[in-house]
């Protein structure tokens, strides 16, 4: 078995999956496996993936339709084997040395159960927005509390995308996999669950970038991801009372609500500059 699972939730990427399989595949560590679960997409997604059908490092699984994200993530996780898991979703990137800084983090660290870096926010063309976003104010081995708390008081997910983040499968199986009550936290609200097992080692690099595209439903539904996010600040508040205060909710509650403002004022810049250089 690989130590590592990349594991690519796909559904209606054909516009980016080849260069999202092409970052998986050319990692400087070798001892992986991809495994890629297309969620019945009907662009092409499925066609193109054809050309990784006989690659030795490479599995093609279908889902049914329905289901949503939850689905097609946890599907593509149940089939991973490696001792350590990567989610890259299906229009994203990581760098060649992602996975061997974040494993040698893992081992170096036995109490540490996730290893998270920053990433880039690139646009469709593949340019940077925003560069080595993520991660502070976390440095080195966070105790897990401490990085969970760290999240409640951001009102953000400072982790970012599951592509920034590598997990021990056996804890992510531990905990559920990957869980949904608020739908477009579901890896944050992961992220937390799993650090409540175990810390986080915060790698100060950039090793991943997360595309944002007018499809991309955080940005669409800024509102609504932040009535989650307050969720999710309770959730851990109840279960972590000694850790996260009801001063810590409250300050995440209202930069949630903060981020939400700024993200849509982003969105409509971001629109603007793709209409001016299509």
């Amino acid at each position: 078995m690989p130590s590592v699972s990349i594991v690519i939730p796909a559904f209606r990427n054909a516009r980016f999956i080849d260069e999202t399989v092409d970052s998986a595949l050319a990692q400087t560590y070798e001892d992986l496996e991809v495994v890629i679960a297309d969620h019945s997409s009907d662009d092409g997604t499925w066609e193109l993936l054809q050309r990784y059908a006989d690659h030795p490092r490479v599995r093609l699984l279908r889902t049914p339709a329905g289901g949503g994200a939850p689905a097609n993530w946890n599907a593509v996780t149940h089939a991973a084997t490696g001792t350590y898991l990567k989610l890259l979703c299906g229009d994203d990137l990581i760098a060649p040395t992602c996975v061997e800084k974040q494993v040698a983090a893992l081992q170096a660290h036995p109490t540490a159960v996730a290893a998270a870096a920053r990433r880039d926010l690139i646009d469709p063309a593949g340019d940077v927005l925003l560069a080595g976003r993520g991660i502070d104010p976390l440095s080195g081995l966070v105790p897990g509390p401490e990085a969970i708390r760290a999240l409640v008081r951001a009102g953000t997910n400072l982790l970012g995308e599951p592509g920034c983040v590598l997990i021990r499968r056996e804890v992510l199986e531990r905990v559920g996999g990957w869980l949904a009550p608020y739908p477009y936290l579901i890896d944050q609200f992961t992220y937390m669950s799993v650090l409540e097992h175990g810390d986080l080692v915060a790698l100060p690099e950039t090793l991943a970038s997360f595309r944002v595209s007018d499809t991309q439903w955080s940005v669409r539904l800024a509102s609504e991801q932040s009535r989650q996010a307050a969720g999710t600040h309770r959730h851990f508040r109840e279960r972590l009372p000694e850790t996260v205060t009801r001063g810590d909710v409250a300050l995440g509650n209202a930069r949630a609500r903060m981020t939400a403002l700024m993200r849509r004022a982003a969105y409509v810049v971001w629109r603007k500059r793709m209409k001016a250089s299509a």
